[in-house]
């Protein structure tokens, strides 16, 4: 009769969340930073602007507040951010698996069994929320600002002052004597005449292009007779972009759960990022301390890595008889092409 140190193990686990087809959709910003995989995670490895190492800026006393996110992890390793996060089988699930081996129910097995990998591949979905946290950030300033451990850290790419705009208030996209498609052709002439690379594709969210949808300018130019009338859709307001602009929309309103429970877009709410064609950088996840124990051979746990660089362990416990999963990994992303972006806060 097989144990719980068979069914509940790193291998089936990782096997389990690669099978599920849901897991295998990219969120935006794993398409645009490609995952890549190198040993360990120094800082001068991760590059920003022009290719310069990124800098981990201290918090100044006295200075304005920044917007920061809440960021979980265990502690900060080689100066990148290291996440870790376990679970243990229950001993109520685990008397209940013990019970139905002996029963010989496989069927009511495998659900129970379903149901433990389930809660390891949401660990697993956790770790992925992580980078693309930090993407989306440095799509909409330049930088990371995170929380953890009672500690602000602040990730400066040193994207130039210039690529970026806060609109005064009367040039706010809601405001209806704004100029957003004069603000974005200007923006697209100013990225191509410092890099020579023209800005093809932006990225926002429903809120913000709302106020593109709504513009009474946009209206108009779509259909100059009646154009009160005119009811705007997405297709019609992003065909018109591209035919105006050349610029192709992405709406991007994916959610996560943040540490505190609340609903958080990725990207923010009030901004636009025009990027190129092609890669932005790329995401690096560096070696965890479980998956580097795997390598020299000096782990007695059972250790696989899924997405690149999330490691996923599973350690036998002797008293009582149980198994605790933990998830973990190391990650940043890097900015190469930071030149050749522009990011606005247009509300």
């Amino acid at each position: 009769m097989p144990t719980i140190f068979d069914l509940v193990n790193a291998q089936n686990v990782a096997t389990y969340y690669q099978n599920n087809p849901s897991n295998s959709i990219p969120y935006l910003g794993a398409t645009l930073f490609p995952a890549k995989k190198q040993l360990g995670l120094d800082l001068s490895w991760i590059k920003g602007a022009n290719g310069l190492p990124v800098a981990l800026m201290p918090s100044e006393f006295d200075a304005k507040a920044t917007v920061r996110d809440r960021i979980g992890f265990s502690k900060v390793q080689t100066e990148m951010p290291f996440f870790r996060e376990g679970k243990r089988v229950g001993e109520k699930d685990r008397q209940e698996l013990n019970r139905l081996l002996a029963s010989n129910l496989d069927g009511v097995v495998d659900s129970l069994i379903a149901n433990i990998y389930d809660d390891v591949a949401d660990l697993v979905k956790g770790a992925l929320v992580q980078p693309e946290r930090m993407i989306m950030q440095l799509l909409s300033t330049g930088k990371i600002a995170i929380t953890a451990n009672r500690i602000n850290y602040d990730y400066d790419y040193k994207m130039k002052a210039e690529h970026k705009e806060e609109l005064l208030t009367t040039a706010r996209w809601s405001d209806p004597a704004s100029t957003p498609i004069q603000d974005i052709i200007s923006w697209q002439d100013l990225v191509e005449d410092n890099t020579g690379s023209r800005p093809t594709r932006a990225i926002l969210t429903r809120k913000t292009f709302g106020y593109l949808s709504a513009h009474d300018s946009i209206r108009k130019d779509l259909n100059p007779v009646g154009s009160q009338n005119i009811i705007m859709t997405d297709s019609m307001v992003k065909q018109y972009l591209l035919n105006k602009l050349g610029l192709s929309v992405a709406v991007y309103n994916k959610k996560y759960t943040a540490e505190d429970g609340t609903s958080k877009n990725f990207y923010p709410d009030d901004y636009i990022t025009l990027i190129p064609e092609g890669g932005l950088g790329n995401t690096y996840f560096g070696t965890t301390p479980e998956e580097s124990d795997l390598m020299t051979g000096q782990s007695t746990a059972d250790v696989s890595i899924v997405n690149t660089g999330i490691a996923i362990t599973t350690i036998k416990e002797a008293d009582p008889v149980n198994v605790k999963t933990i998830v973990s990994e190391i990650v940043l992303p890097s900015f190469e092409n930071l030149n050749n972006i522009f990011a606005a806060k247009v509300n």
